[in-house]
């Protein structure tokens, strides 16, 4: 019975080893389009609709807290400030 409860630990723990890379490559996934979202922010504040570029920066803000868990981040240079 050890031999089966030893078997089954190392498998749950290769599973959570699985997981966790998942879990890494979501985090980058995101953590990507997040600069993509930046870079568009920057692009519409630079073409004068800064409106367009203040929804995108909520947005943003949006994925930073609730997605990701983190704290908010400054908006790229020379986006108008969020609002919240």
């Amino acid at each position: 019975m050890a031999e089966n409860d030893e078997r089954r630990v190392q498998e749950l723990e290769r599973d959570v080893e699985e997981l966790m890379v998942e879990v890494d490559r979501y985090r980058t996934a995101t953590e990507d389009a997040l600069q993509q979202l930046d870079w568009c922010i920057g692009y519409f504040v630079g073409s004068g609709k800064s409106g367009l570029a203040r929804s995108l920066g909520a947005n943003r803000a949006y994925i930073r807290r609730h997605v990701l868990k983190r704290a908010e981040q400054p908006v790229p240079a020379g986006t108008p400030a969020e609002s919240d």
